[in-house]
């Protein structure tokens, strides 16, 4: 009895040794696995962790220095802008736009309009007939008249205009001190760049006169400074008067070579006679140039 008890005991005994061990095995095996398991999941995970950490994912585009509006002094706009036009023109002593290499189409014209913004039954119909005609201007306005209007000023902008600075009472400068010149001619500077976000690249002095003075505060503030080199003559023409529209495109068809600097107004009848006269251009081959694509001093 002693015998066979002894050798259940010892029977018993190896099953329970060959149990554990077995246990012991898969043990071993789950242990080695599910480190594998937690490495693949990490190395999924890792990207995401650093994804998040990263500059480029955590700070949004309007964050960005490069994306902010003004930032620079310049519009963004423009920044963006000039990145996307060329610039192949420049403007001589006589305000024409010449095309800096030979090869480039020198047959342009550059269309401007003075004393603005005054009302958007005339800035909505301009935009119009430019659109039509795939055309930009130059909108040069008086800060006077923005103060009062600045909803003008982001109708013309946020149609594609580009903003000028025509000084901020339109009186004339050429007699003017230096410090009321400058006053003038920034303070226009500084009223379309709150309005807009954007700084004007382009000055033109009222009736035409702004002395040397004014041509020093302009390249102080990197304006380019022009008068014009054909005018319409719209600011002569009276509400009464007949005929106006032929008037008008007979005036700048008269003095019009390449590189014309035409000379136009916020008027109704300008409105009015703007699809014909751009068809009339048109006809006789010229094109309009993009006022971004002309370098800001003059040669």
């Amino acid at each position: 009895m002693g015998k066979a008890t002894s050798a259940l005991l010892l029977a018993a005994l190896l099953l329970t040794a060959c149990s554990n061990s077995g246990d012991n095995k898969n043990a071993g095996a789950a242990s080695t696995e599910q480190p594998a398991a937690a490495a693949t999941q990490k190395a999924t995970a890792a990207p995401t962790v650093q994804e998040s950490a990263s500059p480029e994912a955590s700070v949004s585009p309007e964050a960005s220095p490069s994306s902010t509006p003004g930032t620079d002094g310049k519009a963004a706009g423009n920044s963006a802008a000039s990145a996307e036009v060329p610039l192949l023109y420049h403007m001589n002593k006589n305000y024409d736009v010449v095309p800096n290499e030979a090869a480039t189409n020198k047959k342009v014209i550059l269309l401007t309009f003075d004393d603005g913004p005054k009302k958007a039954d005339m800035i909505n119909p301009l935009m119009d007939t430019l659109d039509k005609h795939h055309a930009k201007a130059i909108f040069f306005v008086n800060g006077y008249r923005v103060k009062e209007h600045p909803e003008l000023l982001k109708l013309i902008h946020s149609r594609g205009g580009i903003i000028g600075n025509h000084s901020w009472d339109h009186i004339v400068l050429k007699d003017k001190s230096y410090t009321e010149v400058k006053k003038q001619i920034e303070d226009v500077q500084n009223i379309v760049k709150e309005v807009t976000g954007e700084t004007p690249h382009f000055f033109r002095p009222p009736h035409g006169a702004g002395g040397d003075v004014g041509k020093k505060v302009a390249a102080e503030n990197n304006l380019l400074y022009m008068t014009w080199s054909v005018g319409s003559l719209d600011w002569q023409m009276k509400e009464k008067e007949s005929g106006k529209t032929a008037k008008l495109i007979k005036n700048v068809t008269d003095q019009l070579h390449s590189g014309s600097n035409i000379l136009m107004h916020e008027l109704p009848w300008t409105v009015e006679a703007l699809d014909t006269l751009l068809t009339t251009l048109e006809g006789k081959g010229y094109s309009f140039v993009d006022p971004r694509s002309i370098e800001l001093k003059a040669r």
